[in-house]
């Protein structure tokens, strides 16, 4: 049986090929994602692992080191405890078996490239401490270039960012820290392994003083101890413990290294999940293609199983023949997916430097493990979708099947597939409905199987309508229809193929869209403001920005939004001090209960969701305990309905500021006199001098920045599930192909009776657009179900959110599926017409 295996195999080599492709693909992606995530990870390790060469004992606030986006969340309680002060540093100096110690600061330091934009990216970029040693040289720091800052008027810039902008040592870079904008020369350039730089941001560095001044550190974030030769990092860390203030701990360099390895594997795995994710789908596409082929194969050859059935091979023998044959084909699908795989892992690589994110350099890593995943993955799912052609082959019996070589489903069996695939879809709508996301998820998925199931039973409906369209093409038009509905399970797993990514594709499309348009409304119905100003990584902002636009002739009025923490009645709310004159023409906001017009002295505006939960109204006096443990009562001035942009408290600037540790602005609210134009933003740009630190923002922009992350995460999602549609296109030539060589008979007597080459074609060319078009207008509709039912959970926390269909967008996925069908019939087109009439007629 192996033998004649083989022999199939290698006899339908040409049939086969699409099989092999959509199984290489897959398999591919797989070995691609977890070759490139090994890499990444290991680059990242080795890299990291680096920038600790200069640690063997650290000593942290407990819990770990301030943030590099500035001053840790306790920063209060720090000043009132001192942690790693000067005299620590000092004092850690002088330990047996400390070699050298350094302080380090870091925290939010915006620079602005030669046309003035942010440079970084509004998170990566960063400030941090030149602290020299013993021997005036700062281990995390290699100049390449110039020297380290000695004063307030200089600093360093790494090489990648000096790359980027093309800042040479001595030029003249503007840099803002809290807001007000600032100019420095560049003294020096510096490699450095600092993890932040080396995902796309920007790291500048400052002297010890400077740095501490501009970033608000009275103390360090992080001090650094090498030991001495002779002294492990365990007796070193004993050492320093002794001393250690409360509130702080000593970490060793090997566990912070360990550390930092976990997480790098955290976030690579998580990477890596996602992509896999999409890549299962890709291989779960690809076993509707493999399952055709062996189908139409076994069909195809039911006289030659049937002679093997008669001179003595039992079922078993017959099943086992065919699953060898697809061991072979996944085997050497396997293999090359593999192979291109790691292409694939190469080309990533390029493709996400090309696009910024400076990924680390490293050799390519190939797991022992990602070699057995790919070879493992590839032979199961051919073997697999394989399985249940062959055991049917192996079913019919010997006589039945040499009369008639092309079988058809009994009205039994479809009764009983149309059965099982209502029951599956009925529970998957009853669990899609539920609030559960988990429990959504699986309805989601047994809607789909449900309808894989129902397409035999759906096509026939679908092709019957689209009669009248194909009336216009005549004959070719009639047989195209016809030979689409001639076999459904057939049609029905070739169109499933391609449903399954516009299922997808449709349901992400109809849900971002809705939410962007959500968005857009929620900032129009909650703003009046022309303009919201804030620093680019939304850190606080210096108060004398406010005073600053309060001040400029274009501007009607303004208002900073000074936040803070709170309690009500021991439920947590965000408290923001506004200017009381200026806020009712700065925001639009629906009240249940009284309104702005009280929100004078000691008073406030309270969200309904805190009211309703502490059964409050407007003009009752409530106690609001702040976040530095003092109370003061207040009295509601109007309860409204609040929205994910606008929430929590509102009272004047003076109930807040008493309660702040330091004067500092979320952000400010600006309407202008005219209204949004280049004009007054302008204004507002020169006013604050051009700063690279601060955002300016109109409403459009407020939406845009929420609506490009989506469309942005929505496009990412499109090129993952690009693989599980051209898959669906191969499966759509391997249908075609393989039912041009099934009717070569048939084709050959029309060729013989008068139809020629062009009406040929166009008759595969018809049936293929039949198919791809099936397949399509099942996904958007399964798409646009699912996107209103998900929909639907999103509308009770977005109020704004509603259902908006795409129809530009879906549109465009029809005209793409007519496309897919057309380019699909190529090759079965020209081989079909290509046909000699006399051999095709002696052809059995």
């Amino acid at each position: 049986m192996f033998r004649t295996a083989l022999r199939n195999v290698l006899a339908h080599k040409a049939r086969l090929l699409m099989t092999v492709l959509a199984v290489m693909l897959g398999v591919a992606f797989v070995s691609g994602t977890l070759v490139f995530t090994d890499t990444f990870g290991n680059a990242y390790k080795n890299k990291s692992a680096k920038s600790f060469d200069h640690v063997s004992v650290a000593v942290q606030p407990e819990g770990g080191s301030a943030s590099f986006y500035g001053a840790s969340a306790d920063e209060e309680e720090t000043k009132k405890t001192p942690r790693l002060t000067d005299a620590l540093l000092k004092k850690v100096k002088g330990l047996p078996g400390a070699d050298s110690a350094i302080g380090g600061v870091t925290g939010f330091t915006a620079v602005a490239d030669k046309d003035g934009k942010l440079v970084g990216g509004e998170w990566g970029t960063t400030g941090a401490n030149y602290y020299p040693g013993k021997d005036g040289k700062d281990p995390r720091y290699d100049f390449t270039k110039g020297a380290a800052p000695t004063s307030a008027g200089d600093l360093a810039l790494d090489s990648r960012t000096a790359e980027r902008t093309g800042y040479k040592v001595g030029d003249s870079v503007r840099y803002s820290t809290d807001g007000p904008v600032k100019n420095a020369k560049i003294s020096g350039i510096f490699d450095t392994e600092d993890g932040s730089v080396l995902a796309g941001g920007s790291l500048v560095v400052f002297d010890n003083d400077t740095a501490r001044t501009l970033l608000g550190k009275t103390e360090y974030d992080e001090i650094d101890v090498k030991a001495a030769a002779g002294t492990s990092e365990t007796a070193l860390k004993n050492s320093v413990d002794k001393i250690l203030p409360k509130e702080t701990e000593a970490v060793t360099g090997g566990q912070l290294s360990d550390d930092q390895a976990k997480m790098i594997e955290r976030e690579t795995s998580s990477m890596s999940q996602i992509l896999l994710l999409f890549a299962g789908i890709a291989l779960f596409v690809g076993i509707f293609i493999i399952a055709n082929t062996f189908t139409m194969l076994v069909a195809q050859r039911t006289k030659e199983l049937a002679l093997m059935r008669a001179v003595g091979a039992s079922r078993r023998q017959v099943t086992r023949s065919v699953l060898i044959e697809a061991f072979l084909v996944g085997l050497v699908a396997a293999v090359t997916g593999f192979a291109l795989g790691i292409g694939v892992a190469v080309g990533l690589e390029t493709v996400m430097n090309s696009a910024g994110a400076s990924l680390p350099d490293g050799p390519i890593v190939v797991a022992p493990m990602t070699v057995v995943v790919a070879l493992v993955i590839g032979v199961f799912v051919t073997m697999l979708a394989a399985w249940l052609p062959g055991r049917r082959a192996a079913k019919i019996p010997p006589v039945a099947a040499m009369n008639s070589v092309h079988s058809t489903p009994t009205m039994r069996g479809l009764v009983v597939r149309n059965t099982i695939g209502s029951i599956i879809a009925a529970l998957g709508v009853v669990m899609f409905m539920m609030d559960d996301n988990y429990v959504k998820a699986g309805g989601g998925a047994l809607i789909l199987i449900g309808v894989i199931v129902l397409t035999p039973l759906l096509s026939r409906p679908f092709i019957a309508a689209s009669a009248p369209l194909l009336k216009p093409f005549g004959v070719t038009g009639k047989l195209s229809r016809l030979n689409a509905v001639r076999n459904p399970r057939r049609t029905a797993s070739t169109a499933a193929a391609l449903m399954i990514g516009l299922t997808l594709i449709t349901a992400m499309t109809v849900i971002a869209t809705s939410m962007s348009t959500a968005i857009s409304k929620m900032a129009a119905g909650s703003l009046k403001a022309d303009y919201t100003v804030s620093m680019a990584n939304y850190q606080p902002l210096a108060p004398e920005v406010g005073k600053k636009l309060a001040k400029l002739a274009d501007v009607e009025a303004s208002s900073p939004l000074r936040t803070t923490a709170g309690y009500v009645e021991d439920t947590y709310s965000q408290v923001s001090g506004v200017d009381e004159k200026a806020f009712a023409q700065l925001t639009s906001l629906d009240f249940t209960s009284g309104s702005v017009a009280g929100l004078k002295g000691k008073s406030t505006l309270i969200d309904k969701e805190t009211a309703d939960k502490q059964g409050l109204k407007a003009g009752d006096t409530i106690p609001v305990e702040f976040d530095d443990e003092k109370t003061t009562k207040l009295k509601i001035a109007g309860v409204y309905q609040q929205n994910e942009m606008i929430n929590g408290l509102f009272t004047p600037l003076a109930v807040v500021n008493p309660h702040l540790p330091k004067i500092t602005d979320e952000q400010v609210l600006v309407k202008m006199k005219g209204g949004t134009s280049d004009k007054a933003e302008d204004a507002i740009v020169k006013a604050l001098g051009d700063n690279p630190a601060i955002k300016i923002q109109d409403k459009d922009a407020i939406s845009n920045e929420i609506g490009g992350a989506i469309n942005m995460m929505l496009n990412m999602l499109y090129g993952l599930l690009a693989m599980a549609i051209l898959i669906a296109v191969l499966g759509v030539i391997n249908t075609l192909a393989m039912s041009v060589f099934e009717r070569k008979h048939e084709i050959g007597m029309m060729r013989a009776i008068g139809l020629d080459r062009a009406k040929v074609k166009q008759m595969v060319r018809l049936e293929a657009v039949l198919i791809s078009l099936f397949g399509a207008v099942l996904g958007i509709g399964l798409g646009l179900f699912m996107g209103w039912a998900a929909g639907n959970s999103i509308a009770k926390t977005v109020a704004t959110y509603s259902m908006e269909i795409p129809v530009g967008r879906i549109a465009i996925f029809l005209a793409i599926a007519a496309l897919v069908g057309v380019l699909a019939a190529m090759w079965p087109a020209r081989s079909a017409a290509r046909l000699n009439p006399l051999m095709a007629i002696k052809a059995e």
